[in-house]
């Protein structure tokens, strides 16, 4: 052997190779297949749970809440009326949204549960609207009083409890987690619609001074939440809440933007208006924006105009517009993150591992 080469390592040769090839399946990571959930009819989703499960509604004169799980499509009816939009969906397959009642004159928020759509009233007022849906089947959402104003409320066990407000008038829930943790927007004493955390009996306003109004929309097992404010010198921008900061998530070049969901770690999706005034669906994580439009690989003249909802997963419903149609739309990551977790474990177990024994 010649003086100062190094001796071959298989191990080592097998380490340079698969240390790479890992980190390139988890890049790989940020690319996503496109499933079309339905036929083109103006589809539009909204919610979507931990498994894949998503709502939305379809038609092009009438809407239709439906619920799409497991690879096929399901239309849910009505409360008796000609429209229904589904908008948020659970784990076991249960849906809320709202309804046109019988006489088509006021909307109601219903629970889709086993086969059969419920109506769950309203607290005292003509219209209610049920926004989110948690594992245990606890909703959110908001109902009219009998005085006109507009309250959030929890339903839970066939009850509906009025959340109240920042001091105002008016609050709307819109988001809620499994700890039963809701976030939607209320009315301050200044008449100032702000961002709120509800837990524990308590709303915490989030806002900030100076804001003309902000909304949350999402909230995840952590309390953070997504949604989007109005700076008093500003248009909307999307924006995330997380370890008692407001971060301000920007845009795609254009001037406004929305943030709609957010999963357990902390990654966001949205809308964002692009240079050319064109909505594009977004992804914000680690501290970046991202088109979605420029991580899949689509059919010719698809374009994701807004991203509505996030699992852990890594999986994101969007809405989609191709040739003048519009689609409800599952994007799904490619090659999934636990494989490249797998990959990635595996070869840093080559680098870690040593000879048994020491020739002497």
């Amino acid at each position: 052997m010649r003086i100062g080469a190094k001796k071959f390592s298989p191990l080592a040769a097998r380490a340079a190779f698969a240390v790479p090839l890992a980190l390139a399946c988890w890049a790989a990571a940020q690319s996503y297949t496109v499933t079309f959930l339905d036929a083109p009819n103006f589809s539009t989703p909204a919610g979507m749970s931990a498994t894949g499960n998503v709502t939305g509604s379809n038609g092009i004169n009438v809407d239709h809440a439906f619920l799409y799980s497991n690879g096929s499509m399901r239309y849910l009816g009505t409360l008796g009326g000609d429209t229904s939009d589904g908008l948020g969906v659970n784990d076991a397959g249960q849906v809320v949204g709202f309804s046109y009642i019988t006489n088509d004159t006021a909307y109601h928020a219903f629970l889709y549960s086993n086969g059969t759509m419920q109506d769950i009233g309203t607290m005292g007022g003509t219209n209610s609207y049920a926004k989110g849906i948690n594992n245990a089947g606890i909703v959110t959402g908001y109902s009219d009083l009998a005085n006109g104003n507009q309250h959030a409320f929890i339903y839970s066990n066939r009850t509906m409890q009025d959340i109240g407000t920042l001091g105002g008038n008016n609050s709307q829930g819109f988001g809620i987690n499994d700890l039963g943790h809701v976030t939607g927007e209320a009315m301050n004493a200044q008449g100032i619609e702000d961002t709120f955390i509800y837990s524990n009996g308590l709303m915490q306003d989030l806002g900030e001074l100076g804001d003309r109004s902000s909304v949350g929309r999402s909230i995840n097992a952590s309390d953070e939440v997504t949604g989007t404010f109005v700076p008093g010198d500003g248009p909307p921008h999307a924006f995330l809440y997380a370890n008692g900061m407001r971060i301000d998530l920007g845009g795609l070049g254009g001037a406004v933007s929305d943030g709609n969901g957010i999963n357990d770690a902390g990654v966001v999706v949205g809308d964002a208006e692009t240079e050319s005034s064109g909505s594009h669906a977004f992804i914000y994580a680690n501290g970046t924006m991202q088109d979605l439009n420029s991580l899949i690989d689509p059919p010719p003249g698809l374009i994701l105009t807004g991203a509505t909802a996030i699992n852990d997963a890594g999986q994101i419903a969007s809405a989609a517009e191709m040739n003048g149609a519009f689609y409800a739309v599952l994007l799904t990551p490619t090659p999934e993150p636990g494989a490249c977790a797998i990959a990635l474990v595996a070869a840093l177990g080559l680098l870690r591992r040593r000879p048994c024994c020491r020739r002497v």
